[in-house]
């Protein structure tokens, strides 16, 4: 599984948000953070999170399962480490 975790507040919710659209992604909260688990790869397009770039830049408290390979400011893509892949 590829986990990717926000702090729950509200200007990082609409990460979260824009995650959950994708049928094959679940989002739960987990403490203070909101979990976002796929079991392939997580990707998240900044236009649809309406981020500005410091809250956008700023987004990610961690990672699990997986790396991230592309966050610049079209999308967020975080990918499966080899092995750890369905």
């Amino acid at each position: 599984m590829t986990t990717l975790y926000v702090l729950d507040v509200e200007d990082f919710r609409p990460l979260a948000e824009v995650a959950s659209k994708d049928p094959d992604t679940t989002v739960r909260r987990r403490g203070p953070y909101l979990e976002v688990e796929a079991a392939d790869e997580i990707r998240i397009e900044r236009g649809a999170t309406g981020c500005r770039n410091a809250v956008w830049y700023s987004s990610v408290a961690a990672v699990e399962g997986g790396r991230v390979v592309r966050w610049d400011k079209a999308e967020l893509v975080v990918e499966p480490t080899p092995g750890d892949r369905p």
